[in-house]
């Protein structure tokens, strides 16, 4: 009953922004585990990719694999890169420690999540902010590269947010963005929105069989984190939040009905 009545309300931008904040602020608030740094859903490579620099024993291998592979469609040694969205901040992490940016600034609208995130991954090239992706607190023009992973379906408006991406990054800047919509409409809307930000579309990647290969591949690993870290009036709740095996995130993805893509973006040389 409360997944419907959130369904039926997120039809409205006020409640997408509240429930947004609201959810991420007493995750970090209440689940500060230093072992838990990731939330989007996984990604499982293909033949097609390069080899994954990740050992397999890699703690949140998938969610891990997903930032990697968004991040390596464009250069990031040397660059400035803002990630909005950036959670609990282990793909900042990832990224700043491993693909050497010159500088990452990780800007999340929940500041318990910031904090969380500050208080756990430090990095001379790293910081976290508090901000919000319909008016990010950065001068125009001042970013290479803008990485937005599984978090533009939580905004009150899109298009803000994308034009808010347009404003920041340089000249010839890239944006690289991975996300998911709950029907193949909303897909075509979210494509519509990109297309109308006059940036050049590079490539763009149905991505769902990775999602789904990651997240069965990860199951039994998320179920025991689940039962170790959440209330247990609370876990069954949280293994649909989390998209275990079985999950409505998991079979409206099997479906079709649920599509998850992966998208890089650049804007026009001055």
């Amino acid at each position: 009953m409360i997944n419907g009545i959130i369904y039926l309300f997120k039809r409205f931008s006020w409640f997408k922004r509240m429930n947004a904040k609201v959810t991420y602020e007493l995750l970090a608030k209440h689940i500060p585990a230093q072992d838990w740094n990731f939330m989007n859903y996984g990604y499982n490579p293909t033949p097609a990719d390069p080899a994954s620099p990740l050992d397999p024993s890699t703690l949140q291998l998938y969610p891990t694999q997903m930032y990697h592979y968004l991040a390596i469609k464009a250069q990031i040694e040397g660059k400035n890169v803002l990630e909005v969205g950036s959670g609990r901040g282990g793909g900042a992490r990832y990224i700043a420690e491993k693909l050497k940016p010159h500088h990452y600034i990780g800007m999340d609208l929940a500041q318990n999540a910031v904090d969380l995130a500050n208080k756990n991954h430090s990095l001379p090239n790293l910081k976290f902010i508090q901000g919000s992706a319909e008016c990010i607190p950065l001068a125009d023009n001042s970013i290479d590269v803008v990485i937005n992973v599984e978090s533009c379906h939580a905004y009150g408006s899109v298009p803000k947010f994308l034009s808010e991406v347009k404003r920041v990054l340089k000249p010839g800047g890239h944006f690289l963005m991975v996300d998911f919509r709950n029907s193949q409409e909303n897909m075509t809307i979210l494509k519509n929105e990109l297309r109308d930000t006059q940036m050049k579309l590079i490539q763009e990647e149905n991505i769902s069989s990775n999602v789904i290969q990651a997240i069965e591949a990860e199951d039994e690993t998320k179920r025991k984190r689940i039962e170790e870290k959440i209330p247990k009036r609370w876990q069954k709740l949280f293994c649909d939040f989390a998209g275990v095996v079985g999950s409505r995130f998991h079979l409206t993805l099997k479906e079709g009905t649920r599509t998850y893509w992966r998208f890089h973006l650049q804007k026009a040389e001055a």
